[in-house]
């Protein structure tokens, strides 16, 4: 397949921004960082202008078009692409949507190095002859299914970062805990810490950091709730520790609970929907998943 241009924002010049130095505009019109002009501007045709090449403090003219790349100028193609089920929800030229499948690790790391969701998704730019890198925006734990959105470009990153945990990028989940959390909704205000000799477990602690967690139960039954929460903050394995906090921790959690495996293989964690701001356009979005079989036979 014939791969796709590298990823450009382009601007024409007003009458009002006549006279104007390139960087001012990039800034400004454009919302590029520091970071990422510094890292484009040495690029043969990192920035164009006319499409001839220009440099950052050259001034322009009403009617010019300025050009600048904003995919990775030398994608690392460090990550091995490799073949696997990956559910793309949405995908343009700056992100990505996927749904994650439960069991499925983010990240390449110890004892996983070629069967991650980034390795998957390495094959599916390969195979649509996608020009980009992988920029993860957050992650999602091995065991939680549902929304996660990555950025193809720093750019894009970079944008999509500075709205985590405002009113613009929202993400909610839903979980099946054992029990009913009381009250029926509220807050849970509990900064979260390390557990000591643990390299992985976390816990409530007074000195940890600050994490908050807003929930509702929707339904509960044969002793155990559908919750539906979403995060102020966040900490590694918030939801679970914040419920197991609450005496009603997710079904399957091994580490906070109790493992259920004849039930379910995981804890029972579920990231449904999914809104934020277009990183270059603004434009409002908003994806939902449904509720997965494995999470959903657990409330009959």
């Amino acid at each position: 397949m014939e791969a796709q241009a590298p990823r450009r924002l382009t601007l024409e010049v007003t009458a009002a921004q006549a006279g104007e130095k390139i960087d001012t505009l990039l800034r400004r019109e454009l919302h590029l960082s520091g970071t990422v002009i510094r890292r484009v501007k040495w690029v043969e045709d990192g920035i164009l202008l006319d499409g001839a090449r220009a440099i950052t403090g050259q001034r322009v003219s009403a009617g010019q078009v300025l050009s600048v790349l904003v995919s990775d100028p030398h994608p690392t193609g460090e990550m091995l692409p490799t073949p696997g089920s990956l559910d793309v929800v949405y995908e343009d030229g700056d992100l990505l949507v996927v749904n994650k499948a439960p069991g499925l690790t983010v990240h390449p790391g110890h004892g996983h190095y070629a069967d991650t969701l980034c390795n998957h998704i390495a094959w599916h730019y390969a195979r649509t002859g996608v020009s980009a890198d992988i920029h993860l925006v957050h992650r999602l734990d091995k065991g939680t299914s549902g929304l996660m959105v990555v950025a193809k470009h720093p750019h894009a990153q970079e944008r999509l970062k500075r709205q985590l945990h405002t009113a613009a990028f929202r993400r909610i989940y839903l979980a099946v805990c054992n029990g009913i959390p009381r009250p029926a909704a509220g807050t849970v205000d509990a900064p979260i810490g390390r557990v000591p000799d643990s390299l992985i477990a976390r816990r409530v602690d007074p000195s940890g950091q600050w994490a908050r967690t807003r929930y509702r139960v929707l339904r509960s039954i044969n002793g155990r709730s559908l919750v539906e929460l979403e995060l102020d903050s966040g900490r590694t394995h918030q939801i679970r520790v914040h419920m197991a906090h609450l005496g009603c921790p997710l079904t399957g959690d091994f580490l906070y609970g109790t493992e259920e495996r004849s039930l379910i293989a995981r804890p029972a964690l579920h990231s449904a929907r999914l809104s934020l701001l277009h990183p270059v356009t603004g434009a409002a979005l908003s994806w939902e998943v449904p509720l997965p079989a494995d999470m959903a036979a657990l409330l009959g």
